[in-house]
């Protein structure tokens, strides 16, 4: 099995199967392409008929999008574990699932994920309303399912895969959040496979100008 991923500083979409597949402890085989460079397109076209990473090959099998790949992970190598066992449950963890990957423009075009990076952001109204509503539906969670474990859903699931790259965000332009949703960002950035992602990020040499927002902080 081979997973397509772009540069780990900025790449979103990327994050988010490679860390179900390294938290869940699956072999697979990282083949990453540098985004934005020259002939990156024309490398991309050899696993990609979108042109887009994330990209799962396995076998004869190509699944081109993230939440596709998660949910064909769980289905075939974890038997469905990375959703919750309960119907009403598991369906309240795909509405996030969701929402997540259909929602949040305007973070996504202010704010671009920099695992490495330590920023200060004006942000607009819309992007300043995208977080707030993250942060209502961290809290949520929170307070449904938090005797049961310390991710969104109890146990680590899709939802927390789908929502790592805002946790990044969260972090890196560092957003004001409710207590409840500041515990969760806490556990996310203490999962072993999500540090391993940042440190790596952190290892990257390239720079992408446009997705160096902000005014960096010194430490």
């Amino acid at each position: 099995m081979q997973l397509v991923i772009g540069n780990k500083n900025y790449s979103s979409w990327s994050l988010r199967p490679w860390l179900l597949l390294k938290h869940f402890d699956i072999p697979f085989e990282e083949i990453s392409i540098a985004l934005f460079t020259e002939g990156y397109q024309q490398e991309l076209a050899k696993y990609s008929p979108t042109l887009r990473v994330p990209v799962l090959k396995d076998g004869d099998s190509t699944i081109w999008d993230s939440l596709a790949i998660c949910e064909y992970v769980s289905e075939k190598y974890l038997q469905g574990f990375a959703l919750p066992t309960n119907i009403e449950k598991r369906a309240l963890c795909r509405a996030y699932c969701s929402e997540m990957h259909s929602g949040f423009m305007a973070v996504r075009s202010e704010m671009p994920m920099n695992c490495r990076a330590s920023k200060r952001l004006e942000i607009s109204a819309a992007a300043e309303a995208d977080c707030r509503r993250v942060d209502e539906l961290f809290s949520d969670a929170r307070v449904r399912f938090s005797s049961r474990g310390g991710y969104l859903f109890g146990g680590f699931s899709l939802a927390d895969c789908m929502f790592a790259p805002m946790v990044m965000r969260f972090t890196t332009y560092g957003i004001e959040l409710s207590e409840s949703s500041q515990e969760y960002v806490r556990v996310m950035l203490q999962n072993t496979a999500l540090s391993a992602w940042v440190a790596d990020a952190k290892s990257e040499s390239q720079i992408l100008p446009d997705f160096e927002l902000g005014e960096e902080i010194s430490p």
